[in-house]
């Protein structure tokens, strides 16, 4: 029992140390690259959507890699300490070009932080009966924590600063991944065969346009709030209040997105989370001022620690029992590489030619279409599960 608990620690500490990482660099990156390098709206655009495109491919690579080894930890505790050294190289280059090839570079080891650390953390609390939620959460305290204190670092330092938090992190992690239970083992992904099957699955084709329309702009968000968060009179620190506010709220949702998924069902749990997020779009786009972005930031738990969980477990739901390993390949690489990819690139274009909250309306109209496909799949019925561990 005594050597559970430090398992957990680890793992706690695992989630908060990777997401303290990406908190520290990925909202401020945009900012970043237009404050210090000044770069232009689309060229930020293709930088930040380079990353989610390169990801469509390095996941399954890295669960390939983990599968012939079966050495995820120390595959995972690798490409950390990588990850972390070549953000770096953004410090010494100036140059446009050498900064899209960094953001590949970073993706390609990057890909397999989330993915490997989910699969040991899930066959771990699968075998003791344990709740992945209660893990999870350390990530979104991590990311939350990490963009208030390095916002604030960054007024007093400078930008450059989120570079090195994201590096430490990282190899602070790689430590700890050591750490982790020797029995997690990535699952082999048959995508060639997976896809054949779920391809005549209209519940779940359905479903990846509502993640494409969805996703997109929730993770797209990360990278172009700190820019509203700028162009609607804020600061630094400002950028660093919101995003606590905002990823600190998901945590009681997802929390609790299990009892609500039980007394309302999967599909209307995820088309609350929708509307709410749709909602919030539009309403940024009415050019807000910090205040009240603050004030509404509480919108992202609904949305995000709502949506994540569910959606998750109605890919399981819908998809054959031999693919649901494929399915949740096939989901992750549409909303978080495709969708994301798409509206980071298009929301940079937007923002060359508008203005930041001209990219917030396209957020809003794109979720609102992931709003129709699920009343679509609303009206073809769907009972009442029960929620994960």
């Amino acid at each position: 029992m005594e050597q559970e608990r430090f398992v957990t620690v680890y793992l706690k500490s695992v989630y908060f140390l990777i997401f303290f990482g990406f908190g520290g660099l990925f909202p401020l990156l945009s900012v970043y690259l237009r404050e210090i390098e000044g770069l232009s709206g689309a060229e930020i655009g293709v930088i930040i959507s380079i990353g989610p495109i390169i990801m469509i491919f390095a996941q399954p690579l890295w669960g390939m890699v983990s599968d012939y080894t079966q050495k995820p930890r120390e595959i995972l505790s690798m490409t950390m300490v990588i990850t972390g050294g070549i953000a770096l190289l953004y410090l010494p280059f100036s140059n446009y070009m050498t900064f899209v090839f960094i953001a590949a570079l970073v993706a390609v080891f990057q890909g397999s932080i989330v993915p490997i650390s989910d699969s040991i953390t899930l066959n771990y609390v699968q075998e003791k009966g344990r709740n992945y939620g209660d893990i999870r959460l350390w990530g979104a305290a991590g990311f939350a924590i990490s963009v208030l204190l390095v916002g604030s670092l960054s007024d007093m330092f400078g930008l450059t600063i989120i570079f090195y938090v994201f590096a430490v992190s990282l190899w602070v992690c790689a430590y700890f991944t050591r750490k982790m239970p020797k029995e997690g083992r990535l699952p082999k992904v048959q995508l060639r065969r997976g896809i054949a099957q779920l391809f005549y699955n209209k519940k779940f084709v359905l479903f990846m346009l509502t993640t494409f329309f969805v996703f997109g702009p929730i993770f797209a968000n990360n990278f172009y709030f700190g820019l509203l968060i700028q162009d609607a009179g804020g600061t630094l620190t400002g950028v660093g209040i919101a995003f606590l506010l905002a990823a600190g709220s998901e945590i009681p949702f997802m929390k609790w997105v299990g009892y609500w998924i039980q007394r309302a069902g999967l599909i209307q749990i995820l088309f609350i989370a929708t509307v709410v997020s749709a909602l919030r779009w539009f309403f940024y786009a009415f050019e807000p001022s910090p205040i009240l972005i603050y004030m509404t930031t509480i919108a992202q738990g609904i949305s995000i620690g709502l949506f994540i969980p569910a959606a998750l477990q109605y890919v399981r739901k819908i998809a054959p029992q031999d693919v649901k390993v494929t399915a949740v390949a096939i989901y992750s690489s549409v909303g978080g590489g495709i969708g994301t990819s798409f509206c980071t690139f298009v929301a940079g274009l937007l923002l060359d030619r508008f203005d930041i909250f001209t990219v917030y309306l396209f957020f809003g109209g794109l979720t609102t279409l992931g709003a129709i496909t699920l009343v679509v799949n609303m009206l073809s019925g769907e009972e009442k599960v029960e929620a994960l561990s």
